[in-house]
């Protein structure tokens, strides 16, 4: 197991790709949903999260870790490809939904972790950039969650 710097340089690296991941979902999904709500929802919250992927990187780039280097670059960008063609299976908007809402959950948790954390480690970049993404990702997760129990209310009715 990393420790010390060679820990906080895997940490940020992995929330570097998991946060790729549900950007490029928002993307996808802007184009694929059918519904008009779910697409603006994506829309409305992916300049934020464009802004809060460039600044891990940055941050990550800060830490000595390079760029989609060796293992960890191939790892996301097969995982990125095995979400493309679980999306292309799944059609409906309420699974694409539930997976975001998912993946949004797992980043607010990375956030709200680096914002404790870099308080802790006297780490002031990571704990701002902590408290940034955690803020934006809690607005985001109320907005995806209020949607995804707005469908499913509209489906469970239309019996």
């Amino acid at each position: 197991m990393h420790e010390g710097q060679d820990f906080l340089r895997a940490q940020v690296s992995n929330c570097v790709m998991q946060h790729k991941t549900l950007l490029e979902s928002l993307e996808d999904h802007e184009k694929q949903a059918e519904d008009p709500q779910f697409r603006a929802l994506c829309t409305r919250h992916l300049p934020r999260m464009r802004e809060h992927q460039t600044m891990l990187e940055a941050y990550r780039d800060t830490l000595g870790e390079p760029a989609g280097q060796g293992l960890k670059g191939a790892l996301g960008f097969v995982l990125g490809k095995a979400k493309d063609a679980a999306d292309a299976l799944r059609q409906d908007d309420f699974l694409r939904l539930v997976e975001d809402v998912v993946m949004i959950r797992q980043s607010q948790d990375t956030f709200a972790t680096f914002a404790a954390a870099g308080e802790r480690i006297n780490e002031p970049r990571l704990a701002e950039l902590g408290r940034t993404g955690a803020a934006a990702h809690d607005e985001m997760q109320r907005d995806f969650n209020a949607l995804v129990q707005e469908h499913f209310v509209r489906q469970a009715s239309s019996r």
